[in-house]
């Protein structure tokens, strides 16, 4: 089986600000390699350093609050102590006191956010990759969560390809593929399917295959045509119609018939795990190629019974 594909990032990100604002600067376009951390882009941050200072103010100022409090709560416990004062005012500026020390907790939260969102105004990649698409342009106000460009990781690469319905159910998750790059098919690499599409497109009625480079040259790049083909390994299995597969006493057997004698004998088998429904099985052990089994009438076969090979059972 082989089939034509193309070379895909497994991870492809679209990244955006978390915040509004105008964009000054981008510092990459498509095709560009970045490191993690990188400042890709950056808002204009004069509204954010603004509320930074705001809330640093805020923050003097409760701290003021709070030291003029603590003074206030002193005073009062010391005169009710020495009985020139009433025991109610001093229970009044412990109260100050603690809504002082709130109000500070308070003002810093705040200044901690505002510092927070200043940070939203630099745009950084979030790991190693190429761009593969730009979005916004310098000058352009975005808002919070609007694409500005897209990334796609280099380190994990696959190979996407659409299969038609027939050939879905003789595909298994672990299968190794030989990967070829059609413009030199001399420049090959493996691969192994990891990822089978549950549903088939609507209008082409083919499943998406996704099918995991291994250590891939840097020849098979991000876009590249490559022809994908089914390595022998992963086809050694024996591949038959579900009505061949009879289960007696939780096992599975097939009616293997003998050319010489003619007759058929019922023989074990070990099958594949497989969707429920499926058309095919395929058989892991229990038989050679080349042999012949019975594929219709299983559950009305007796052992050592004469057949006619070819010939339809009697209705």
């Amino acid at each position: 089986m082989s089939f034509a594909g193309v070379v895909q990032a497994r991870v492809e990100t679209d990244l955006a600000f978390r915040a509004l604002g105008r964009v000054i600067s981008r510092s990459v376009d498509v095709g560009d390699l970045v490191h993690r951390g990188d400042v890709v882009a950056e808002l204009d941050p004069l509204a954010l350093q603004l509320a930074v200072t705001s809330a640093e103010a805020d923050l003097r100022n409760a701290e003021a609050q709070l030291e003029n409090a603590t003074a206030t709560e002193k005073r009062k416990r010391n005169l009710a102590s020495a009985k020139t004062g009433s025991v109610a005012d001093s229970e009044v500026a412990e109260q100050g006191l603690k809504s002082a020390e709130a109000d500070v907790g308070q003002a810093q939260a705040r200044l901690d956010k505002a510092r927070e969102q200043l940070g939203y105004t630099r745009l950084k990649a979030e790991f190693d990759g190429v761009v593969t698409a730009t979005s916004v342009q310098v000058g352009q106000t975005v808002t919070a969560g609007q694409t500005v460009l897209r990334l796609a990781g280099l380190d994990r690469r696959d190979v996407v390809v659409d299969v038609p319905e027939a050939q879905v159910d003789s595909l298994r998750l672990g299968m190794r593929f030989d990967i070829a790059l059609q413009l030199d098919d001399t420049l090959r690499t493996a691969g192994v399917l990891r990822e089978i599409g549950p549903e088939a497109d609507a209008n082409t009625r083919t499943h998406r295959l996704k099918i995991a480079l291994n250590e891939a040259p840097e020849v098979f790049r991000l876009g590249s045509v490559v022809t994908a083909t089914a390595s022998q390994a992963s086809t050694s299995a024996i591949a038959l119609p579900a009505s061949a597969i009879l289960e007696r006493h939780g096992a599975d057997h097939v009616w293997v018939i003998d050319r010489a004698k003619l007759t058929i004998s019922l023989r074990p088998v070990r099958l594949e795990a497989r969707p429920a429904g499926a058309a095919r099985v395929r058989v892991l052990s229990g038989l050679q190629n080349g042999e012949e089994v019975a594929v219709a009438g299983a559950n009305e076969l007796a052992d050592g019974q004469r057949i006619r090979p070819a010939q339809e059972l009697p209705q």
